[in-house]
């Protein structure tokens, strides 16, 4: 029984530790190192099931409305909170002026949103969407508000500026001729990835995207689309089909909706959705701004700043979106001017104030071990940083110089010095390296730094986030 002895103790091994031996398939050599690093990287987070980054970038599962309460206790109340006091006003006037559906409908529909942000499991969605459901509802109920507390229709406005800024009426010029495949091409943007790109980009910046991107896009693109709708309201005035159709005669709210060119659409698939849909527009005369294009711009400026290197892309985007709109008669290029405008001004309040800075060497959410928002300011903190780094790499060279051998750990974040007691061999860098596990083997986090779940402070909104540490930063707290 004795040649059998090794295989006994094999098997107890792993039934004591209680890991199975599996095989992870091989890493094609012909793949970029980077690329094979964060294989390695996400295959070490599935292992231990957590990061050092999990803190700020999970996902609130709790149903207990006492941790919404204590949430809201805990938050810095600012004027920004006044947000939530106009969305309740563009709420209540929503509901109030509703004529369908009934109040039983709407009673029901307010309590499920007030019970979503009341659980937390629901609150860190319904939460930042706020926005964008409170422009839906608005423009939904604009079909309700009647003609004698609307100002006049401006008809000659738009045609006016359009000559006087471009000499000619571009959205005429461009919607002269008509064919079935530049119908179809005019359609594919202004009927179809208009009303999904949202979410698309949504999702994308929420895995690619540093934590906290995706609910500053959802706010800025509901308070965009919300301020849109209410300059369509208080300044209406008449769009491009309606001069080809009916000239520059005075208009009035009785006058019925278009499709313009996407009746083509309709007529070709033989279908009625364009034709019905915007017939019974709830704002007929909402020609300025542009929200079609105020939407392509919001969202090519957010993927633009997430993806510098594809901005080309999302321009290209937005422009096909201007000349589908032109094409199709639906609105003036100074329509779109103001449409893009309005975005821009939102977009570069919130990168100034709220959007999470990007960082170096992060492709994903999971990457982050701290948020900053804001942009950048130059000579932080007086210069101090420069003056770290110097010390950290003054440091670090007389203290490589005297060591052969590094033996890193997690548990030296710790201990009174950062660094470990044993010898280290001679290399530059800055930030903790590699924990060493008890099993000897290595786990490599794919980041510069690390920092314990104490060290992390999630805010209500998620985007909050507690100390960061190596490469010289501060450690900082976002809300």
């Amino acid at each position: 029984m004795a040649p059998y002895s090794p295989l006994r103790d094999e098997a107890a091994r792993i039934l004591s530790t209680g890991k199975v031996p599996i095989s992870w398939p091989s890493i094609p050599v012909f793949l970029p190192h980077r690329l094979r690093r964060k294989f390695r990287s996400t295959r070490s987070r599935l292992r231990s099931k957590v990061s050092p980054t999990s803190s700020i970038t999970a996902l609130q599962t709790s149903y207990d409305p006492a941790d919404t309460i204590r949430s809201l206790r805990q938050h810095k109340w600012s004027y920004y909170d006044g947000q939530y006091v106009l969305l309740a006003i563009f709420g209540i006037f929503s509901l109030g002026v509703m004529e369908s559906p009934g109040a039983l409908t709407k009673t029901m529909i307010a309590t499920l949103l007030m019970t979503s942000l009341i659980l937390p499991v629901t609150r860190q969605f319904f939460l930042p969407v706020l926005p964008v459901i409170t422009w839906l509802v608005f423009f939904y109920s604009c079909q309700f508000v009647g003609g004698e507390y609307r100002p006049p229709i401006w008809v000659k406005v738009l045609p006016s500026l359009e000559n006087i800024f471009y000499g000619a009426n571009l959205s005429n010029i461009l919607s002269a001729h008509h064919n079935t495949v530049l119908d179809i091409l005019a359609w594919l943007p202004y009927g179809g990835t208009h009303f999904g790109a949202p979410v698309v980009c949504s999702i994308i910046m929420f895995v690619f995207g540093p934590p906290g991107m995706v609910p500053i896009f959802a706010r800025a693109f509901g308070f965009m689309n919300l301020a849109g709708v209410m300059i369509q309201l208080t300044f209406p005035c008449s769009p491009p089909w309606f001069e080809n159709t009916y000239g520059l005669v005075p208009a009035d709210y009785s006058m019925p909706g278009s499709p313009a060119g996407l009746a083509a659409i309709d007529e070709l698939f033989g279908i009625d959705l364009y034709t019905s849909t915007f017939t019974a527009s709830p704002l007929v005369f909402g020609a300025f701004p542009s929200l079609h294009a105020g939407s392509a711009t919001m969202e090519a400026l957010f993927m633009s700043h997430n993806f510098p290197k594809l901005k080309p892309l999302f321009i290209g985007y937005t422009l096909w979106i201007w000349w589908a709109t032109m094409y199709l008669s639906h609105h003036y290029a100074v329509d779109l001017v103001g449409g893009s405008l309005l975005s821009a001004v939102f977009f570069y309040i919130a990168k100034s104030h709220f959007i999470p800075r990007i960082q170096a060497n992060k492709s994903l959410r999971w990457d982050y071990d701290y948020v900053e928002v804001g942009e950048a300011k130059e000579d932080y903190a007086y210069g101090l940083t420069d003056l770290d780094e110097e010390f950290t790499n003054s440091y670090f060279n007389n203290y490589n110089s005297s060591s052969d051998t590094d033996n890193w750990s997690l548990g030296d974040v710790s201990s009174s010095s950062p660094f470990s007691s044993g010898n280290s061999r001679s290399s530059s860098m800055v930030g903790l390296r590699t924990p060493i596990m008890e099993d000897g083997g290595s786990r490599p986090w794919d980041g510069e730094t690390l920092a314990s779940p104490t060290d992390l402070d999630v805010a209500g909104g998620g985007l909050g986030v507690g100390a960061g540490f190596g490469h010289g930063e501060r450690s900082k707290s976002v809300y």
